[in-house]
């Protein structure tokens, strides 16, 4: 395997990675009612439209089939990938929601 070749693979585990972070992300918002589209405009307001948590709102599931994301789960994988505003937007969530129930 050339070199070309080895980045170019690097490169799409990296996508596809960032696609299941994304998927993580979205499912989340989905199990806890939350708007995913809302929540990443608050991180990133410069950014426009993702197309990227686009398509992967479309792989989400209804709450009611879906396994529990744990929000600590969902704040690694944030931070993992370099997400700080998100993982802040998301802790910022968390907090009100623990504040007011519903």
């Amino acid at each position: 395997m050339n070199r070309k070749e080895m980045e170019d693979q690097v490169i799409q585990a990296y996508q596809r990675d960032e696609g299941m972070m994304i998927l993580v992300f979205a499912q989340w918002c989905v199990n806890h009612g939350l708007d995913a589209r809302e929540l990443y405009r608050r991180a990133y307001p410069a950014q426009g439209e993702n197309t990227l948590l686009a398509q992967m709102l479309d792989n989400t599931v209804p709450k009611e089939e879906a396994e529990d994301i744990p929000d600590a789960t969902l704040l690694g994988v944030l931070s993992l990938f370099g997400n700080d505003d998100l993982a802040f937007v998301v802790s910022e969530t968390i907090e009100e929601m623990n504040k007011n129930p519903k």
